[in-house]
């Protein structure tokens, strides 16, 4: 799952596609780069980011869930408003990713009404009252894997309840979001217990905050435009521990070293079968 941020603010990749043309080009390159969806979101989820409305979060991707749509990409759209959700599917976008895990639980009735899949991202609350990356205190979980598949349960119960088939719901852990560095590292460490779900899971490690406490170093002195190298190993232990999809900015480098995991794995033939 490639990423798109058509914003002016988003951690990493903010300002760089906010033009029609700009964001076409940049799904042509995930498309040549190898990836299989790609994830267009209207809105920052950097700690701190305020909420944009849904007519803006429409008027910043409308053009490029077109485009990608037209490519014949799968196309996922990367919201929390019900809104932006049904007017994007019925463009022909394929399924929704809720980092907000159902703060709004219209967004459960719009994805069944157009028999499309939702992920489930774990949050805490929004964006505009994280602190900072990878600030939340240490104590704020228990065993942060078991409380995570609580909440997490909760809400796909929710969404099930609100006419969303089980089936059509996807496990996001929520990397990064309501969580300490350390917490982070432990929910990726224990992704394998995620698997008594039976759902696809999706993992989003890329060049987050936490990668750099990981690597020993001060979040600052290692910025987001440093981290492809630990992200790439995040990426790689993410799907020996069970990930179905990875959310990456870098599709290019994560799939070679996908590649060359699996050839190790399996055998240079059934590698590249």
């Amino acid at each position: 799952m490639g990423v798109l941020n058509v914003t002016p603010d988003s951690f990493y990749d903010g300002g760089r596609y906010g033009d029609a043309e700009q964001a076409k080009a940049h799904i042509d390159a995930l498309i040549r780069a190898g990836a299989d969806c790609v994830d267009i979101g209207g809105e920052s989820t950097r700690p701190g980011a305020q909420e944009i409305s849904a007519q803006e979060q429409v008027r910043r991707i409308e053009a490029a869930v077109r485009y990608a749509v037209e490519r014949g990409v799968l196309v996922s759209i990367d919201t929390t408003l019900p809104s932006v959700a049904e007017h994007m599917l019925a463009l022909g976008a394929h399924l929704i990713n809720d980092i907000s895990c159902l703060s709004q639980p219209e967004l459960a009735r719009v994805c069944a009404r157009f028999g499309a899949p939702l992920v489930l991202m774990h949050s805490r609350g929004p964006m505009s009252q994280q602190r900072g990356f990878s600030v939340y205190p240490e104590d704020g979980y228990g065993d942060v894997v078991e409380d995570v598949l609580t909440e997490w349960r909760s809400a796909r119960d929710r969404a099930v309840a609100l006419g969303l088939d089980r089936s059509a719901i996807y496990c996001d852990p929520g990397l990064g979001f309501g969580k300490s560095a350390r917490q982070s590292l432990a929910l990726l460490r224990g992704l394998a217990r995620f698997k008594s779900e039976n759902v696809p899971l999706v993992v989003g490690p890329s060049r987050k905050s936490f990668l750099a406490v990981a690597a020993g170093a001060d979040v600052r002195a290692l910025p987001a435009e440093g981290r492809l190298p630990a992200t790439i190993a995040a990426c790689l232990l993410a799907v020996e521990r069970g990930a179905s999809v990875l959310r990456v900015h870098d599709v290019g480098e994560v799939a070679q070293a996908l590649q060359v995991a699996r050839a190790v794995n399996l055998g240079l033939e059934a590698a590249h079968a």
